[in-house]
C-alpha cells in the first residue's frame, strides 16, 4: 500500500513538471530569434508581405502569444503535437519514427558505459597504487574532460578512414536490401561508433565514482573485521564492498540516463544517426518550431520515467531506505 502511494505522489509530481517545462519550452522557443514563417517564404521562393500573412495565419501564428500557449496546451493534452511546417506531417508521426533509433542508441550506450565503467571502477580500487589504477583513472579523466563531437570526429578518421573497420554514417547499409538477422547485424555494425563515442564520457564518471564509492567502503570496520576472519579477498569485494560501493553508482546511472539524449544530439549528428537527436538539430535551423516542442516534450517524459523508475528500483537495491511520499 506505502508503495502504491508513493507511486501515486511521484506520478503527480511527475505530471505537473511536464506541464512546468511544456510551458516554459513553449516561451523559451518564442524568444528565438527568426521567423518560421520567412524561412518557409524563402523556401517557397515568395517573400510579399501577403504571402506571409497567410502563412502566420495558417499556423495560428498572427495570434496573441497566451492564446497561442492555451491551444498548444490543449492540443497537447488531447495527444496533437502539431504539424510540422517543413515536412508538412504530423509532429507525433516524426517523432514516432525516429524515436526507435535514438532509443537503440542511448539504451546501447548506457549499457555500455555502466558495465565497463563499473568494472575499471572496481579494478582501479582493489589494485589501488598499482599502475593498472594509474592508467584507468588517467584514461578517464582524459575521456571525461574531451569534448563529445571532438572523440566522435577522431573516431570516425580512425576507424572508417584509416582503418576500414566500422561504418561511419547512418545507421544501416542503404541500398543492401538486408532482412531478418542480416539486417540486425548490420545495424549492430553501424551501432558500434557511436555508442562508444556517446557512452565514453559516461564510462569515465562510473569509473571514477565507483573507485572512490569503494575506497570509502573498503576503509570501513566490517570490511576490515572480514578480512581478519581470513576471507578472501575476492569475497570482501563482491560480498560486502560492491553491494554497499554500488549506490551512489545507481543514483549517478538514474540522473545521467536522461543527460544520454542530449548527448545524442551531437552523435547522432556527427554520424547522421536518424533519430529524434538529429531531427531536432534540423529542425533547429529550419526554425520548425512544433517539431523542436514535440522534441523538447518527448525527451522530458523519458527523463521523467527514466527517474520515476530508479526511485522505485532504488528501494530494492537498498531496502534499508524508506520512501517518503
Amino acid at each position: 500500500m506505502r508503495t502504491l502511494e508513493f507511486l501515486a505522489s511521484r506520478l503527480g509530481k511527475a505530471v505537473l513538471v511536464v506541464i512546468g517545462v511544456v510551458v516554459l519550452n513553449f516561451l523559451l522557443i518564442q524568444l528565438a530569434p527568426g521567423d518560421p514563417a520567412a524561412v518557409l517564404a524563402g523556401e517557397a521562393g515568395a517573400g510579399d508581405e501577403l504571402y506571409l500573412a497567410q502563412l502566420r495565419e495558417q499556423f495560428g501564428l498572427d495570434r496573441p502569444l497566451h492564446v497561442q500557449l492555451l491551444s498548444y496546451l490543449g492540443n497537447v493534452l488531447s495527444g496533437d503535437l502539431g504539424y510540422s511546417y517543413r515536412n508538412q506531417v504530423p509532429v507525433l508521426e516524426l517523432i514516432a519514427d525516429r524515436l526507435p533509433a535514438t532509443l537503440l542508441l542511448t539504451g546501447s550506450a548506457f549499457v555500455f558505459s555502466l558495465v565497463l565503467g563499473v568494472l575499471l571502477g572496481i579494478l582501479a580500487a582493489s589494485r589501488r597504487g598499482t599502475a593498472a589504477d594509474t592508467v584507468i583513472m588517467t584514461g578517464a579523466l582524459v575521456f571525461y574532460a574531451t569534448p563529445l563531437f571532438w572523440i566522435a570526429l577522431m573516431a570516425v578518421l580512425v576507424f572508417s578512414i584509416y582503418l576500414p573497420w566500422l561504418p561511419p554514417f547512418d545507421m544501416e547499409t542503404i541500398g543492401a536490401g538486408y532482412t531478418g538477422w542480416r539486417r540486425a547485424l548490420d545495424i549492430a555494425h553501424h551501432l558500434v561508433l557511436p555508442t562508444v563515442t556517446l557512452g565514453l564520457f559516461f564510462t569515465a564518471t562510473y569509473a571514477r565514482i565507483t573507485r572512490a564509492s569503494m575506497l570509502e567502503v573498503m576503509s570501513l570496520d566490517f570490511v576490515k573485521t572480514a578480512r581478519a576472519k581470513g576471507v578472501q579477498q575476492g569475497r570482501i569485494i563482491r560480498r560486502h564492498v560492491l553491494r554497499n560501493a554500488i549506490l551512489p553508482v545507481f543514483t549517478l546511472a538514474s540522473v545521467q540516463a536522461g543527460q544520454l539524449v542530449g548527448g545524442a544530439v551531437l552523435t547522432e549528428t556527427v554520424f547522421a544517426w536518424p533519430g529524434i537527436g538529429r531531427l531536432m538539430f534540423d529542425a533547429l535551423f529550419q526554425r520548425d518550431y512544433p517539431v523542436l516542442l514535440g522534441v523538447f516534450l518527448v525527451t522530458a517524459i523519458m527523463v521523467v520515467l527514466v527517474n520515476l523508475a530508479a526511485d522505485l528500483l532504488y528501494r530494492i537495491v537498498d531496502p534499508r531506505i524508506e520512501t517518503a511520499a
